[in-house]
Formats: C-alpha cells, structure tokens, sequence
C-alpha cells in the first residue's frame, strides 16, 4: 500500500508539471518563433504584446498535446485499474477455487467498463483533433 501511495503522489507531481508547463505554453501561443525569448526580455512590455499584428496560429499543436494527454492519462488509469483487477480477481479465485465461475464473470465485466473508459477518452482524443 505505501508504494501505491507514492506512486499516486509521484503521478500528480507529473501532472501538475505537466499542467503548469501546458499553461506557459498557452500564455506564449500566440507569439511568433522568437516570442518567448521577446517576451523574457520585454516583460514590463506585456501591452506591446497585445498590439502585436502578427499571430501565428498554433492551436493545432495544443490539440495534439490535448489529445495526448488525456489519452495517455486515460490509458494509464486504465491499466492501473485492469492490473489492480487481474491481482484481485486472482487472489479472490486462488481463495475460494469453487466461486470460479462467478469471479471470472464480475472480472470480464469489470474489464469491459475499464476498457470502455480508455475507448471514450480515444474518441474524445479524436474529436479533439480533427473536430475543434
């Protein structure tokens, strides 16, 4: 249990790095190839920023590191969980041999509701890319 805890916090270290370094991005998007170094070096010109007449559109980008993202915190949920039910399911059948029948069941349908989350966020992924 004390290495699922660390595990947990390490992953939200790696999200909240990852979130704060999605939010540096969207702060400079709009800036030409060198922005951020004009940026640096002009911050008490933020107002200059603003007047900029050339943008440069890199949302596509973002989409894809949206998209990869959450399919890549959707698939490491997903196996997270099937690990934690394959263990379980296997523990609970080496327990009781004559409930074999009834764990097996439980545990593909359990399996089918993890996968079926990991298949909305591909979807979702998608509709990211190539719809907004």
């Amino acid at each position: 249990m004390k290495n699922f805890k660390k595990i947990s916090y390490s992953l939200i270290a790696v999200i909240a790095v990852l979130a704060a370094a999605l939010v540096v991005l969207v702060v400079f998007k709009n800036l030409d190839g060198n922005g951020l170094n004009y940026a640096m070096s002009n911050l008490s010109g933020v107002a200059d920023l603003a007047n900029e007449t050339a943008v440069v559109d890199n949302t596509d980008g973002f989409k894809a590191i949206g998209a990869g993202v959450a399919l890549g915190l959707a698939a490491l949920g997903g196996t997270i969980a099937m690990g934690v039910a394959t263990a379980k399911a296997s523990e609970s059948i080496s327990r009781q041999p004559e409930a074999e029948g009834k764990i097996r069941s439980t545990f593909m349908l359990g399996l089918v509701f993890i996968e079926t989350v990991v298949i909305y966020a591909l979807i979702i992924g998608i509709l990211i890319i190539f719809v907004l």
